[in-house]
């Protein structure tokens, strides 16, 4: 695989990373948006090949046989993420930058496999209280998937350290001007 940069994004859910993503692809125009492979079933509107690669659980595991990801892993029981090496590729070949928005441990295995060529940005909230508070607001969890998405929150902090870059996201405005200041001097 001829390499190129590659942009790694992570969060706790409720730490506004997918709207801070969008703003830094807004204002980056040579990252692209590295499209994961899952098993889930697409949500209402989403499309094959542009939000994910859906594929069946058979159709991933042949995937894993044949060493197509850079990571994968199972999120849930049966519930299969990874990042196709075709995708990174891809975006190389178009000349741009691939911009990988993943969860903590397929962030970590990313950083791991390019540690020349990556730049891994942990974004997180202010504190758990406010992680709760937005999660909350979101109008999405029910009392146990809120419980179990701060217990997974205050695990994926410990792992904050291990990135190169920590943005907490109190201020969106500030976030985002971080964000892209810091992408842009590793793109220069």
């Amino acid at each position: 695989m001829k390499q190129g940069k590659i942009v790694i994004i992570t969060a706790p859910s409720g730490s506004g990373k997918t709207t801070l993503v969008k703003r830094l692809l807004q204002r980056c125009p040579q990252l692209a948006f590295s499209i994961s492979a899952c098993t889930r079933n697409p949500r209402p509107g989403e499309v094959n090949g542009k939000d994910y690669h859906f594929y069946t659980e058979q159709e991933f595991k042949q995937l894993i046989e044949q060493d197509a990801f850079v990571e994968w892993e199972m999120v849930y029981t049966g519930k299969y993420y990874g990042t196709l090496k075709t995708e990174v590729q891809r975006i190389w070949n178009e000349g741009n930058a691939p911009l990988v928005d993943i969860d903590v441990m397929g962030a970590i295995a990313i950083q791991e496999k390019y540690p020349d060529n990556s730049i891994s940005i942990f974004i997180k909230a202010p504190s758990i209280e406010e992680l709760r508070t937005r999660l909350i607001k979101r109008g999405t969890e029910t009392p146990e998937t809120l419980e179990e998405r701060i217990a997974k929150a205050e695990y994926e902090l410990t792992f904050a350290p291990q990135f190169n870059k920590i943005i907490v996201n109190d201020d969106l405005e500030a976030a985002t001007d971080e964000l892209v200041a810091t992408v842009n001097s590793f793109l220069a």
